[in-house]
């Protein structure tokens, strides 16, 4: 039910009811054994389906993080405690373990993740207060209370054996994530809309088949395809133009012949353009992922490297130890060079986009350091190209939604075979392409300067919270337990078992007697 809820099949509202159907059976399991055992199956049946996706780029990969994954899950229902403050720990151990595989191994794996799968629905607002983290939590918090200890237990779950005692720890879970939702999120998008400034941008979608790899594709076919596409566009009807992730590949994008074609352009339509250059770096073992801005004039007025790169996809991990092994290293025959700048790009009226490419998107703290260096909008050129199936692309459009309502910007993606689209400061999805086709999408967007709550504090605040209610759901119970343990001992050293005491006759109970001693 939680894989059902992720995209492209987005039956959000499954997310919570899975969540709560795995509380009755993590509840009703009384050995380690069972708790690891339902823990790694929750996150299986999530995970294997939900990340699919990765079968296409590395199917060992796709196999061992799915399982690696799960454990994170079992782990966390071993971990959480187990009476009624379990609604309170169990939401933050499995967030907890959510927010390490973002980060990792490799730099983090952060697809098919719960605000993913609520990225359509109406509680996707909670990214402004904090993040995809604070989401991750609302899921969990909610799901866990809807079963967990309340006044009021579905009848499918008493019949499971959990009791339906009007226990105050599940309505509180409940109430704390109504809080964040209807008091929080409307607060924190930053203030006013937006500076009255505005932006006509295009977006080219050159097209071309799916389930392609650089390795058999020819790279003058894929800039063909996008200079074809942009020659559609009238000259002086837009500000800026903007091209995937990787349409250009070359040796060196500066005083190369493809740089004099994408100035030609610029120079007709009166705009510069954002476009995707991938370059051989000076000895040729490896290669740079970059979007640059050509003026009209011919000129690279600014660049940015791309810091996030995939694994198993733009570099290849462990690469002698899978080599060994057999894996097909050779699909990833050379590892790109991670950038170091900050993650935005100018224009030559001094207008500035957060720039994440491609995978970047999935990293919340990507897009706002784009935003922190003075972006107004959000520009994701992509490439998806190299996947079957729409599952990891449905996703992509997903994160873009939840990058725009976090940082209150709009956002543009580009895809040379899908999807193209427009994403508002509201997470709604404009003119999204079809894929493989051919297509330039077009529209006026309004650039902010305000930032959100989220923008100011990023992800750590909401983990540090997250530890806390892990070990106040443990400490507090903890606590009832040890000064019962001690009302206990002290009524036991006053209990006849403890020692002789003094009868009514003023004499001591068990006397002299040979009997009375035992």
């Amino acid at each position: 039910m939680v894989a059902a809820a992720l995209p492209p099949w987005g039956i959000w509202p499954l997310a919570f009811f899975g969540i709560a159907l795995y509380e009755t059976a993590a509840h009703a399991a009384s050995t380690r054994r069972q708790r690891l055992a339902r823990g790694w199956l929750f996150g299986a049946a999530w995970l294997f389906p939900g990340m699919c996706w990765m079968w296409f780029l590395t199917i060992p990969g796709y196999i061992i993080a799915a399982i690696m994954f799960a454990c994170l899950h079992a782990l966390a229902a071993l971990v959480a405690p187990r009476g009624p403050w379990r609604v309170v720990g169990r939401p933050a151990a499995h967030t907890l373990v959510e927010a390490l595989r973002f980060s990792f191994p490799f730099g983090g794996v952060p697809l098919a993740s719960l605000p993913i799968g609520q990225a359509a629905g109406p509680f996707a607002d909670v990214v402004r207060v904090g993040g995809v983290v604070l989401l991750t939590w609302f899921v969990f918090q909610v799901g866990f209370a809807l079963a967990g200890p309340s006044p009021v237990v579905p009848a499918m779950v008493r019949k499971r054996g959990v009791t339906s005692r009007g226990e105050w720890h599940g309505v509180t879970g409940f109430l704390a994530a109504l809080v964040v939702l209807l008091v929080l999120a409307p607060l924190a998008d930053g203030g006013a809309a937006a500076n009255h400034r505005s932006l006509r941008v295009a977006a080219v979608q050159g097209g071309g088949p799916q389930g392609t790899h650089a390795t058999d594709t020819s790279a003058e076919d894929v800039l063909q395809r996008h200079l074809a596409a942009t020659a559609t566009i009238e000259p002086g009807s837009v500000d800026l133009v903007v091209w995937p992730e990787n349409v250009i590949d070359v040796l060196e994008f500066e005083g190369s012949r493809e740089l004099g074609l994408v100035a030609a352009e610029a120079a007709r339509i009166g705009a510069p353009l954002a476009v995707g250059v991938t370059e051989d770096t000076a000895d040729g073992t490896q290669f740079i992922n970059a979007q640059v801005v050509v003026t009209p004039e011919g000129e690279v007025y600014s660049r940015y490297e791309k810091v996030r790169r995939v694994p198993f996809g733009e570099y290849m991990p462990l690469r002698g130890l899978l080599h060994a092994l057999g894996a097909p290293t050779d699909l990833v025959p050379r590892d790109a060079v991670a950038g170091t700048g900050p993650a935005v790009l100018t224009l030559p009226d001094g207008t500035r986009m957060s720039t994440v490419i491609s995978w970047e998107v999935f990293f919340g703290g990507r897009a706002n350091e784009g935003v922190e260096a003075g972006g107004q909008f959000i520009i994701n050129p992509t490439n998806g190209s190299s996947y079957t199936w729409t599952v990891l692309q449905t996703q992509q459009v997903a994160s873009s939604r939840l990058r725009a309502i976090e940082q209150n910007r709009w956002v543009v993606q580009a895809s040379p075979t899908g999807f193209t689209a427009f994403i508002s400061p509201e997470g709604d999805v404009y003119q999204r392409t079809s894929v493989s086709e051919q297509e330039v999408i077009t529209r006026t967007i309004e650039l902010h300067s305000m930032r959100t709550w989220y923008s100011h504090t990023g992800d750590a605040p909401w983990i540090v919270l997250m530890v806390l209610l892990f070990a106040g759901s443990w400490f507090v119970p903890g606590r009832a337990w040890l000064q019962a343990r001690r009302a206990a001992a002290g009524a036991l050293v006053e209990s006849p078992i403890a020692g002789p005491k003094e009868s009514s006759a003023g004499q001591l109970d068990g006397g002299a007697d040979a009997g009375g001693g035992a």
